[in-house]
């Protein structure tokens, strides 16, 4: 089955977000395969790509893997809520990123309401796009559950 979201490009920062990221933020390369963070594990902040691919996926929903390149912001839901990531990060290449710890881009949202305004739209268009794909899972299990 293909990936839902692999040509989705919801959570693109916009050039002022990003620098003012990396303005807040610290510098990390990774190597392909490298777990930036895990579904489960408490929020350490977010990761804006700047180099590289990262593939987001939860654990046993192949349908729901997305691949993000450079510009995308990563674990925007756990950061703003302070939740545990419900998805899991994977570097699909030699990667870098900006990793911003959840009490400074707090402290950046809190500062800047334009930018905040931008994250927090973007964060709707990551919960729309994971409802729509849920919807379409179940209607899937649903149709091989009435073909059995």
């Amino acid at each position: 089955m293909k990936s839902v979201g692999s040509k989705v490009d919801i959570l693109k920062a916009s050039e002022k977000l990003q620098s003012s990221l990396v303005a807040v933020g610290s510098i990390e390369r990774h190597v392909a395969a490298r777990v930036l963070f895990h579904e489960g594990e408490n929020s350490a902040g977010v990761f804006l790509v700047r180099k590289g691919k990262i593939r987001m996926g939860v654990r046993s929903m192949p349908n729901l893997d997305r691949d993000f390149a450079a510009g995308s912001l990563l674990g925007l839901p756990a950061t703003f809520t302070g939740h545990p990531y419900t998805l899991t990060a994977v570097t699909l290449v030699d990667s870098e990123v900006v990793h911003v710890p959840r009490e400074r881009f707090l402290e950046l949202m809190r500062e800047r309401p334009d930018l905040c305004r931008e994250a927090t739209d973007m964060l709707g268009r990551e919960v729309t796009f994971i409802q729509a794909a849920l919807t379409e899972r179940r209607r899937q299990l649903a149709t091989v559950a009435a073909a059995s």
